[in-house]
């Protein structure tokens, strides 16, 4: 080897011993994501990418949301699989399946990012029951095969008005169908009544009224965050959700 490049790798040697190191997160260091209805795990990506970069072990759920109880199932393996504490994160619909799937010992806190909390022996359909006056209309068109969809017209506006448009519209066409009977899916046991929660108030949503979203967060007695986004909060604007995450686990 030449003098030249000895000499460079002895730089870049001590260039990389001397870089700080990627600092290990304190407290629970695994965190599972479960998406709601209409979209599936891929719509994670950008909060996947920052608690990655910040050294967590971060695990996707993929639900077909066809009925609580299989989504339930999903998660609960995904859990198991997992090496010590687990924050556990739902969006939308996916607060139902994390407020079932949450009552496992390792799940030390759960996050809610604009989604649904039912009480004991509450599901979906009849947290919808009675929306606020003056609430929007979510545009879901009359179900097919027991499956509902988004009117794809009317997609951006309801879900996603502060996501770039290419990728509304890729949301849009890769809807996934959620099924009539996981809206009826009670929750038998709901964790949030035993486990640390956290909520993230989309104040501009058009899925789940805010006022809603801040009844259920006062009712579970969770520590309450509020940014202005839509429905899909978790994809405009990944790092705010992200410092709810690791606020919750690395919360004592």
């Amino acid at each position: 080897m030449s003098k030249i490049l000895i000499a460079a790798a002895a730089v870049a040697l001590a260039t990389s011993a001397l870089a700080p190191a990627q600092a290990a997160p304190t407290g629970a260091k695994n965190v599972v994501l479960v998406h709601g209805a209409f979209a599936d795990g891929s719509s994670w990506k950008g909060v996947y990418d920052i608690l990655k970069k910040d050294g967590y072990n971060v695990t996707v759920v993929q639900n077909q949301t066809a009925t609580l109880a299989d989504d339930v199932a999903v998660t609960r393996r995904a859990i198991a699989a997992q090496n010590g504490e687990v924050v556990l994160v739902g969006h939308s619909y996916g607060g139902v399946v994390i407020s079932e799937a949450g009552t496992d010992k390792k799940v030390t806190s759960l996050v809610y990012v604009a989604a649904f909390a039912p009480d004991k022996g509450e599901s979906v359909s009849t947290l919808i029951a009675n929306p606020p006056a003056g609430a929007a209309v979510p545009p879901i068109l009359p179900p097919v095969d027991g499956f509902l969809f988004l009117d794809k017209a009317k997609f951006a506006a309801a879900f996603a008005a502060d996501v770039d448009a290419g990728a509304v519209a890729f949301m849009a066409d890769s809807q996934m169908p959620w099924g009539v009977e996981a809206l009826a899916g009670a929750v038998s046991d709901p964790a949030w009544r035993s486990k640390p929660s956290y909520y993230l108030v989309a104040t501009e949503d058009h899925m789940i009224p805010p006022p809603a979203q801040r009844q259920m967060a006062k009712r579970m007695g969770a520590t309450v965050s509020e940014v202005a986004g839509s429905h899909a909060v978790y994809v405009s604007n990944p790092q705010v959700v992200a410092d709810v995450i690791e606020q919750a686990a690395t919360a004592k």
